[in-house]
This record gives C-alpha cells, sequence and structure tokens, in this order.
C-alpha cells in the first residue's frame, strides 16, 4: 500500500516571510513605467493577431513601440545617472 503524501510544503512555502523586500518594491515601482509601456504594446499586437492590421493599427503599434522604447531609455538613463558618483557625465 502506498502511503498518502500530503502537500503541507507547497502550500506553506509562500510564507509571511517570504514578503518581497523594500528594496525588491522599489525596484518594481522604478520599472512600472516600462512595465506599463509593454503592456500597452502587447495590447497593441492582441489587437491584431485575428486580423489584418489596418493603418491605424499600424500607427497605434508603432506609438505603443515608441514609448517602451523611450520607457527603457528613461530606465536606463535613470539608472544610470544614479551610479555615477560627483554627478559627473
Amino acid at each position: 500500500m502506498n502511503p498518502i503524501v500530503t502537500v503541507q510544503d507547497a502550500v506553506t512555502a509562500f510564507a509571511d516571510f517570504m514578503e518581497p523586500t523594500d528594496a525588491e518594491l522599489n525596484a518594481i515601482e522604478q520599472e512600472m513605467p516600462v512595465i506599463l509601456a509593454d503592456v500597452d504594446l502587447l495590447d497593441a499586437h492582441i489587437v491584431t493577431l485575428d486580423r489584418t492590421p489596418t493603418e491605424v493599427d499600424e500607427r497605434r503599434i508603432r506609438r505603443a513601440r515608441r514609448r517602451a522604447l523611450a520607457a527603457r531609455v528613461a530606465l536606463v538613463n535613470r539608472a544610470a545617472s544614479t551610479r555615477l558618483p560627483g554627478g559627473a557625465a
């Protein structure tokens, strides 16, 4: 006869002490504009999955792509500016 094994470890694996740290939450907050821009880009692509993209769809995708790239550039520039000592460029 095979013993019945519980999944207690799997259920309690994410206990209260496993919450994200303040540093992790701050990192997520810093990256939120990039995340939201990527979601907009995905939405623009999803709209065109079941049909041929119209000119309006193509413009929406281009704008969303530009916003996503701009958000990434802003994040990289913000991270680079915090790393440089003394405000050197």
